[in-house]
């Protein structure tokens, strides 16, 4: 598969998607997809891998496989490359195309509604140093899709592609819904690990006090 272009595409980014899936080709390879994406490579590979684990996200081991080049992705964004850098051995490798089309099918309403709400503004959300921190936390984001749980990843999965969507499209108030969905989540865990925890203690407790009681009937 050739390099990576560094193109410009003026073509809505749901007709790529489109115009990917139409081709006739069995076989659709990593190269083609970051030369069809062109100069949003970055903010589009986001959505991309980011709605793939997103929708593989029940299916146990699959992120782990598929989080790896969003991983990649998310780390050169962090570190600032101008232009996306893949390994040959990766462009090269493949999923049926009717796999992409099935996918794409499923997430494809409701990433036209959000390209068509979408637009240029709040351009300090998309700054250079907002891009690092975005790198950051995607990173971390993608490292917990990578992680086998199960259902687990589905919303760090879809706060990457939201946080690649607003990069694509220059939208600060979609990387501001990604933050805030972020910060929701972490909330949500925060509040779920301390649950349990407390849940878990009380019950330890219970049963250390049972065995005392028990102890205490045969001495």
């Amino acid at each position: 598969m050739p390099d990576y272009d560094y193109q410009r595409d003026h073509r809505p980014f749901s007709q790529v998607l489109d115009d990917i899936g139409a081709k006739d080709n069995a076989k659709l390879y990593l190269g083609e997809l970051v030369n069809a994406f062109g100069e949003r490579g970055f903010g589009a590979l986001m959505v991309f891998f980011g709605l793939v684990n997103a929708i593989a996200s029940p299916i146990p081991g699959s992120t782990t496989i598929l989080g790896a080049p969003m991983l990649l992705i998310c780390l050169q964004l962090l570190i600032r490359r101008d232009q996306l850098w893949m390994p040959k051995w990766a462009l090269r490798s493949s999923l049926p195309r009717e796999n992409y089309r099935a996918t794409i099918g499923k997430v494809r309403k409701p990433l036209l509604f959000v390209e068509k709400l979408s637009r240029p503004r709040l351009s300090i959300m998309s700054s250079e140093l907002a891009e690092v921190l975005i790198g950051l936390v995607t990173t971390l984001l993608t490292i917990i899709v990578m992680l086998p749980l199960f259902g687990g990843n589905l919303f760090p999965s879809l706060f990457v592609a939201l946080f690649g969507f607003g990069l694509m499209q220059r939208d600060g108030a979609l990387i501001g819904a990604a933050w805030f969905g972020v910060a929701g989540f972490c909330i949500f865990v925060w509040a779920a690990w301390a649950l349990i925890s407390t849940l878990f203690l009380a019950s330890a407790g219970w049963f250390l006090n049972a065995w005392h009681w028990i102890q205490g009937l045969f001495s």
